[in-house]
Formats: C-alpha cells, sequence, structure tokens
C-alpha cells in the first residue's frame, strides 16, 4: 500500500523535475547536426558582397533575410508560449497524483480498520446479535445502525473506485501533456535554427561590406523609409486619426517610449533587451492589460480598428505575414524594436507595409 503511494509521489516529483528541464528557456540541446536545406533556401543563396554592386539590391536581401528571421522569432514565441502553459498543466496534474494518492491510502486505511473491526467480533454478523437481543427497541436501533453501516461500505468502496479512476486520468493526461511538451521543444529548437541561420547570413552579408558601402546602404534604408512615410502621409491619413488615448494607452505609451535605445534580441521581453513583440505586449503588461506574446497572436486576437480611428497605444501589425508590430503613439510615428543590430527606436508608422491596426484597450478614450 505504501509502496504504491511511494511510487506515484516519485513520478511526480520526476514528473516537475523534467518539466523544469524541459521548458527552461536557456535549456542547451545537442546539436541535432546538418540538415538538408529546403527548396525555399536552396533557391536563395546568399549573395557576396562584391565591388561595384548594386547597393540596393543588398539592401533587399538584408530587408528578406531579416523579415525571415522575424517571422521564425514569431514562430519561437509562440511555441515557447505554449511550452510554457503545458508545463505549468504537467506540473498541475503531477500534484493531482500525489493528492490522489495520498486520498487513496487514507481510504484504504478506513477500509482495512473495518475489517479489522469485523474480525475482532469473533465473525459473527451483527444481524445475528440482534436477533439474539431481548429488547425489541434496541434491535430496531440496532437494524437502523446495520443500514447506516452498509451505506457508508458501498459509499467507501465506491470512492475508492473514482479515485483509482482519477489517478488513471491523470497519469494519462500527463504523459499527453509530456509527448505534447517534446513535440514542442523539437518545434523550438528548429525555429531557433531558422532564427540564427537567417540572422547569420544577413551579419555575414553586412560583414563583407567595406566602410563606405555600410554607410551608404544606411543611407538607402533610411532614404527608403522616408519615401514610404512621406507617400503615407501624403495620402492624408493624419487629418483624421483620433489622437486621444485612454489612460492605460498613455502608459504603455510611456514605457515603450522609456525603452529606445535598448538592444533587440530575438525572444526577449525585456527588461535590458527586447524583440518587437515583446516591447508590446510588455509596455501593455505594464499599463494592467495582458495581451498576446506575438504580433501574430495579437493580429488575430486583438480587436481591429481603422487606421483612420487608430490612438496612441494601437499596435500597427506589418507585412504580410504580421511578423512584425509597433506601437502608435502620435503624430505619424511609432516606437518598435526594429531587427538584430537595430536597437528600439521611433519611426514613421508608415514607413513599413501596414496589414493593419489592433487595439488591446477597448475602453473609450476621454475625447470620444
Amino acid at each position: 500500500m505504501r509502496t504504491g503511494k511511494h511510487g506515484l509521489m516519485t513520478a511526480a516529483v520526476a514528473v516537475v523535475c523534467a518539466v523544469t528541464v524541459l521548458a527552461a528557456p536557456g535549456t542547451a540541446f545537442a546539436d541535432p547536426g546538418p540538415t538538408p536545406s529546403s527548396g525555399a533556401d536552396a533557391a536563395a543563396p546568399t549573395p557576396t558582397a562584391t565591388p561595384g554592386k548594386d547597393l540596393e539590391a543588398v539592401r533587399k536581401r538584408l530587408d528578406g533575410l531579416y523579415r525571415a528571421a522575424a517571422s521564425a522569432t514569431d514562430e519561437y514565441n509562440a511555441v515557447e508560449e505554449k511550452a510554457d502553459q503545458q508545463s505549468a498543466e504537467i506540473v498541475e496534474l503531477a500534484e493531482k497524483i500525489v493528492q490522489g494518492q495520498e486520498k487513496l491510502d487514507g481510504l484504504k486505511d478506513r477500509a482495512g480498520a473495518a475489517a479489522r473491526s469485523q474480525y475482532r467480533t469473533g465473525g459473527m454478523p451483527d444481524e445475528a446479535k440482534l436477533l439474539l437481543s431481548d429488547d425489541p427497541e434496541d434491535f430496531l436501533d440496532g437494524t437502523g445502525r446495520i443500514t447506516q453501516g452498509q451505506r457508508a461500505t458501498k459509499g467507501l468502496l465506491g470512492e475508492m473506485t473514482r479515485t483509482q479512476q482519477d489517478l488513471e486520468t491523470y497519469a494519462a493526461d500527463a504523459s499527453a501533456q509530456f509527448e505534447k511538451l517534446e513535440a514542442n521543444r523539437k518545434a523550438r529548437a528548429t525555429a531557433q535554427k531558422k532564427i540564427e541561420k537567417q540572422i547569420a547570413a544577413a551579419e555575414k552579408l553586412e560583414s563583407e561590406l567595406e566602410q563606405e558601402e555600410k554607410e551608404r546602404l544606411a543611407r538607402l534604408e533610411r532614404e527608403a523609409q522616408a519615401r514610404a512615410q512621406t507617400a503615407w502621409l501624403g495620402s492624408g491619413i493624419l487629418q483624421d486619426l483620433d489622437t486621444g488615448a485612454t489612460e492605460r494607452g498613455r502608459k504603455a505609451v510611456e514605457y515603450a517610449t522609456a525603452q529606445i535605445g535598448k538592444p533587440y534580441q530575438w525572444g526577449a521581453e525585456g527588461p535590458e533587451a527586447y524583440d518587437c513583440s515583446g516591447l508590446t505586449s510588455q509596455a501593455w503588461v505594464s499599463a494592467g492589460q495582458a495581451i498576446p506574446r506575438t504580433s501574430q497572436q495579437q493580429w488575430e486576437r486583438l480587436e481591429r480598428v481603422a487606421i483612420e480611428d487608430m490612438r496612441p497605444g494601437d499596435l500597427i501589425i506589418y507585412f504580410e505575414d504580421a511578423s512584425h508590430v509597433g506601437m502608435y503613439v502620435g503624430d505619424g510615428s511609432v516606437v518598435h524594436a526594429p531587427r538584430p543590430g537595430r536597437p528600439v527606436t521611433m519611426a514613421g508608422a508608415g514607413s513599413m507595409p501596414i496589414l493593419g491596426v489592433v487595439r488591446p484597450d477597448t475602453v473609450a478614450a476621454p475625447s470620444e
């Protein structure tokens, strides 16, 4: 009886320890070695820097590499979030297993006590003893106690059966969650390899540029962003914008803008570094509003609003795959964490292709 309890408690402790190892953000796993290149990767070799090259083509190639890294980062963050949830569920199941086993042991102790009590009576049924009684009232009272005892025994056996079934269910659920957690660990490792591959290719391409070429490339980036922003402003968008913000929206903007200058790091949520959605999600957490972790989840789950109706604190989702996000701060600007090598900064809200706008805080602004 005690062996079963010890075994389940040991298993539950092992569950918690395993979850801690699998879910740890900094856990290192063995390098699975090189994997065959996909068709897309093979079809897009990394260009090398050569004298007289077209820097505009280099700029576009770098944009593509960093965008691919951003998309993989969103994938990594989503898997990480699922793994955290599954880890918490496994820990909860482990606790239920321990509690259930303790309950079952208590029920078994009670059943054993009842059996020992019957043994001490010499094996004579209580009904026979009552028939030998000279007092009819004692007989009726005894009959009532027998009925109650039978019901109690039946209830005890039923509770033992249900508890055993619960333990079996908890064990099966924990096993299923472990399988999901392991699958997510593999998906996380795959996403991490994608990120590192794209960033390494971009860094290699940039490292092969001469200093004068790097300066020209930076100028081309600024010019491209300025053209996009000018075209966006030229559409007259600011004329119809509602610039009022809620109290939470102001707090979120204050947090996000206070991070300007801090480095970009994929998968980071602060306080020392951020990726794009890490910045926006933490800004809203600081304002007392929890929102989804990734830019794609923010696009899917938050309320969408027309660009003409956006206000400070709203999130602008960029690119067709929703792989980037920035926070609108007013006057046609966003604060965002751009990419590796670029710190948190302000930029024109229209400097990148806008997919749409979402609103974490649905409370009406004072001006509304």
